[in-house]
Formats: C-alpha cells, sequence, structure tokens
C-alpha cells in the first residue's frame, strides 16, 4: 500500500520575522560599541575588518547556510546523520584541545583566514540532533534509570570536553538539555532536588554557620507544621516566625541557644507525625536536612578557605559579597556594566551615545556585556522589548515542538529552546549581577560567528522539520 503524505505545511514566518529582527539588533549594537571616531569615514575592506564587519561577514555565511538547509537539504538528512554529525562535532572538541588557539585563557577556538570559529558552538547543534534521535528511537520515556543515564551521557560528554578548554560558561550551557529530559518524562522531583542543591550551595557561602543550622531547621520545621492536618497554615507562620527570632537572636549572642530550642521542637514534630504514621514525610525531610547540612557545610568550608581556583573564588565573592570585591580588579567589569545599564534610563541615551559604551569602560562589550550596551543606548524599553522579544521567540519554539507529530521534531525543537533559555537567562543575569560571571554570548546579539551560525542553523533546522509536520 502506497504511503499517504499530507500537503506540506508552510515556513513558520513569526520565528523568521523574529530571527530577522534579532540579528540587525545585534549587527546594529556591535556597530555602536566599535563605531570608529567622529569623523572618520573608512572604506569598504577598513570597514569589513572592524568587528561589524566580520560580523556581517558571519550574518552573510549564516544566511547561505539558513537557505541551504531550508532548500537544498532533505529533512531526513538531520535524522539520519544525528549521530554521525554529533561524533564530528565532539572529535572537532577534542581536536581544538590540541591544534587550538588559544583566547583569554581558553583553547576554544579554531583560527582560519583571519576568522575565529568556536567548535563548541557547533557543538551544542549537533547535541540537539543526537538528543533528538536517541528520544525518538529509545523504546522507553525517561521513567528508567538506563534511559536517564544515556541521555544524560550524551550532553554530558561535550560538556566535560567543554570544561578541560576550560569555558564554564559553555559548559553550563548543556544543562539545557534537561527541558528535553523533562518533556519526555523526567521525574520533576528530579529537578526540585536539583534546585534545593544548587539552594544550599549559595546559602553555604552568604551564611555563617549558625546561620545555615537556622535556616535548615527552620524550613524542615516549618514543612512539618504546614504538613498538620488541622490549622497547618497557622502551624507553619509560626514555626517560620520561630525561625526569623532565632535570627534576631545570633547578633545578640543566643544563636546557639535558639538552634538548640529549633532542634528540640524539629524532634517533638518528628515523634508526632511518627505517631501518625507519617514516616516517609518525617524520611524525607530528616535526608533532606542533611544533604542541606552537607552542601552547606562544604561549601561554606570550600568558600571560606579558597579552595576554588583563584578567578572563580573572586567570581563568587562579586557575585555574593560584592562588598569585598576590588572595585579596580575582579569586580570592575561588573561594576561597570550595571553603571551603564543604570546610566540608560528609561528612554537611553541613543545609538552612539552612550558615553560608557563609547569609551570602553566596560570590557569585553561587544561578546559577553553587549546587554549593558542595549541598556545604555535603548534604556528600560529598548532593554525590556528585547527581553520579551527572546520570549516570545521561546514560546513560539514551544508552540512548533508541540505541534510535531514526530518525537524527533519535538524532542529537537525543546533541545533548540533549553539551550537559547540557558543562554539568555545566564548572558542577562551575568550582566546585572544576578549570577556569576562566566562569560557567555547573548545569542544573535554579541559578537561571534560561530554562535550566530549555531543558533542560525538550529532554527533553520527546526523550521525545516516544522515545514514537514503533516507528512507521514
Amino acid at each position: 500500500m502506497a504511503r499517504i503524505s499530507l500537503k506540506r505545511a508552510r515556513t513558520d514566518v513569526t520565528t523568521i520575522i523574529l530571527y530577522i529582527f534579532l540579528v540587525f539588533t545585534g549587527l546594529l549594537m556591535v556597530n555602536s560599541v566599535g563605531a570608529p571616531p567622529e569623523g572618520y569615514s573608512p572604506g569598504l575592506l577598513d570597514r569589513l575588518s572592524t568587528p561589524v564587519g566580520k560580523q556581517f561577514i558571519w550574518v552573510i555565511i549564516s544566511a547561505g547556510a539558513w537557505i541551504v538547509t531550508n532548500y537544498l537539504i532533505d529533512r531526513k538528512v538531520w535524522v539520519v546523520g544525528a549521530y554521525p554529525i554529533y561524533a564530528f562535532t565532539v572529535l572537532l572538541l577534542v581536536l581544538v584541545l590540541v591544534a587550538g588557539k588559544e583566547i583569554n585563557g581558553a583553547r576554544s577556538w579554531f583560527s582560519v583566514a583571519g576568522l575565529t570559529f568556536q567548535p563548541s558552538e557547533l557543538a551544542k547543534f549537533g547535541t540537539c540532533l543526537a538528543m533528538a534521535a536517541f528520544m525518538s528511537q529509545y523504546s522507553g520515556k525517561m521513567n528508567s534509570f538506563r534511559a536517564i543515564v544515556y541521555a544524560t551521557l550524551i550532553w554530558l560528554i561535550p560538556a566535560v570536553i567543554i570544561l578541560g578548554q576550560p569555558d564554564m560558561g559553555s559548559t553550563l550551557v548543556f544543562t539545557g538539555f534537561l527541558l528535553v529530559m523533562y518533556r519526555e518524562g523526567l521525574n520533576p522531583l528530579i529537578f526540585v532536588l536539583g534546585g534545593f542543591t544548587a539552594l544550599m550551595v549559595v546559602l553555604g557561602i552568604i551564611f555563617s554557620l549558625e546561620g545555615l543550622l537556622v535556616t535548615l531547621l527552620s524550613l524542615c520545621l516549618a514543612l512539618f507544621a504546614f504538613s498538620l492536618p488541622r490549622r497547618g497554615i497557622l502551624w507553619g507562620c509560626g514555626a517560620l516566625t520561630a525561625g526569623a527570632g532565632a535570627f534576631w537572636a545570633m547578633p545578640a549572642g543566643y544563636g546557639w541557644p535558639a538552634i538548640g530550642l529549633l532542634a528540640a521542637l524539629l524532634l517533638g514534630a518528628s515523634i508526632y507525625h511518627l505517631l501518625q504514621r507519617n514516616a516517609r514525610l518525617v524520611g524525607v525531610s530528616l535526608l533532606f536536612l542533611l544533604w542541606g547540612l552537607a552542601l552547606t557545610t562544604a561549601s561554606n568550608y570550600a568558600y571560606t578557605n579558597q579552595l576554588l581556583p583563584s578567578h572563580q573564588h573572586e567570581r563568587v565573592m562579586v557575585w555574593l559579597h560584592p562588598e569585598d570585591a576590588d572595585p579596580r580588579g575582579a569586580y570592575y567589569n561588573l561594576l561597570q556594566s550595571k553603571l551603564a545599564i543604570a546610566a540608560g534610563g528609561v528612554t537611553g541615551r541613543g545609538l552612539q551615545q552612550g558615553t560608557m559604551t563609547r569609551f570602553d569602560y566596560v570590557p569585553e562589550q561587544q561578546t559577553d556585556f553587549i546587554f549593558s550596551a542595549v541598556g545604555e543606548e535603548q534604556g528600560f524599553i529598548g532593554a525590556g522589548t528585547l527581553i520579551i522579544l527572546f520570549f516570545v521567540l521561546l514560546w513560539r519554539i514551544t508552540v512548533l515542538a508541540e505541534r510535531q507529530r514526530r518525537t524527533f521534531a519535538r524532542a529537537y525543537a525543546y533541545g533548540v529552546a533549553g539551550i537559547l533559555l540557558v543562554h539568555f537567562l545566564v548572558n542577562i543575569g551575568m550582566t546585572m549581577g544576578l549570577i556569576p560571571v562566566i562569560g557567555i554570548p547573548l545569542p544573535f546579539i554579541s559578537k561571534g560567528g560561530s554562535s550566530l551560525l549555531s543558533f542560525t542553523m538550529m532554527l533553520a533546522v527546526l523550521l525545516k522539520l516544522d515545514k514537514h509536520r503533516g507528512e507521514v
């Protein structure tokens, strides 16, 4: 019997418009940051050698890649070639460690004819394809240990290789593939455990040992109180109030007596719930308490005794204890970025009119800190509009994902969404001091040809798969 094929769908125009607008905005901002002095008019060749000229060349290359992907390459090539493409990108990651060019202390680039290319960006695209292939071929969902291990290894292998360059920012991006695993059935409790672990590590750096014990005991006691069958909200608020009182008692020298009181209350609450046959609640809560105590103690010890490499210790200090950082040293980049964003006000100073931008007050502003240029020259309105457009693009990708008939196309779309989401949140959060400075570009906006090409390929393949979604 002949195979039935429905009519081919149209290319999603909304995604293309968003892509073009973001790329055009990136060119404007790169040009604004690296604009020549007033009165100087470089020739065509000189302009092509400037940062915006090189970025424009990559825009042309990316546009060509988009056309080839959508019109000359069959959809099945990406499906059948997913694993070979992934293996090729991993091989490039290994080769760059041997024959790559070192820039800013990281051996992450190949240099060809004056243009640099970062294989870690291409590895994100290859990993998207490999994750999609695995999700479509594996018989079970992400509810078995074997499936979780295999899926994790697919994105963990390139992440570990990139960590050896070292490039912590690009390594972190690969955690975006957890979004794919969640969509395909990964237990949400794993994300709860991961979030709790990250929170405890951060709290271990912020608070002293007394503060850590008060926080953990108060949270555990509040959980027991909220779980009471009657007046749980009232008892829970009382537990949180007791924790706040313990924090108030610490500066007065009564921290340890307050900790002893909280521990006694927690013991009493545990006995009550055990008598009520809530052994699972008690067991899970105490395990979380012990896990949190171990994490906070370890992170506090590592930070206090500076066990981390010096540059990582400085980044953590700038993030969580900026008052202790040197404003002319490790804190300089972030401080200048904050000042530039604040200087933009509501409407901004206008293109090529930002003082902080024009006079290079913000280091690495064309790449990692380009959002600060958007904030200064376009103000709150321009920066807010850019953020909204990114969220609209992410929303549109999820719409494309959910209307796919094939698991491969759906998983691939969520892989693209996860990578974009991590890039977006980390870069913007970094420039505003919400997360540590780890060096990661803003998609489509930051200067970087390999990044632009990689994200272009991701979207082009997604739209190619979406255009064939109706075929059986």
